[in-house]
Order: C-alpha cells, then structure tokens, then sequence
C-alpha cells in the first residue's frame, strides 16, 4: 500500500477513535471532515483494515442510511450490531433506527480540520 493511504488511513482512525460511545457516524462524513469528500469508499478500506485495532472503534461507522455494511468484516453473524445495543444504539434489520438520534458529524462536533 502506498505510503499516503497509509497516511490517510491514520488520520481515519484518529477520526473514528473521537466517535462517543452510543453514537454512529458515516463514511461519507470522515471523508468529508479530512478534506476528502468523494473518499468515502476509501474510509470503508480503512475501516475494514482496522479489524485487529482494539482502539478503533469501527461498529460505530455505518452507511449514510445508517446501515451496517461493514457487519462482515467483525468476527461472528452480529457482532457489528451487538457492539451497538451494548452502547443504546437501536437496531432493526441491520440498519440503526432514528439515526438522527445517534449521529456524530465529526465536522461539528471537532470543527474545522487544519490543513
């Protein structure tokens, strides 16, 4: 892998880590917050590389309709959406329910990036 997607990878999970516990937030919008807004597949690279990073917590990043695609990539059938209800996070039929009461935007609630 390239030495700038290694990079890029590392601010992702800097990004994820910040993520509170109960909250979710979407590839999309970690793409956006780094400066990278048509990334967004490339943080869901990121985050299915993270599966032995005990620090980064990667159940909470679900698709901006708030489903859990990243669900294959955890050891066991749900452990992505047990991850979830153990924090309060609602789940039905793999897509976190009332996402506008659980979402995290890493722009608002970090602010600007500095470049």
């Amino acid at each position: 892998m390239k030495p700038e997607t290694l990079r890029f990878f590392d601010r992702v999970y800097e990004v994820v880590k910040q993520i509170p516990y109960g909250k979710v937030t979407n590839y999309g919008a970690i793409a956006r917050y780094l400066g990278a807004a048509k990334s967004a597949r490339i943080v869901g690279y990121a985050m299915n590389a993270s599966h032995n990073m005990d620090d980064v917590p990667a159940h909470r990043v679900v698709n901006r309709n708030g489903l859990l695609t990243g669900k294959f990539h955890f050891d066991g059938t749900n452990l992505m959406e047990q991850l979830l209800e153990s924090e309060g996070v609602e789940v039905k039929n793999n897509q976190v329910q009332n996402l506008d009461t659980y979402y995290w935007d890493p722009t608002q609630a970090l602010g600007e990036l500095d470049a």
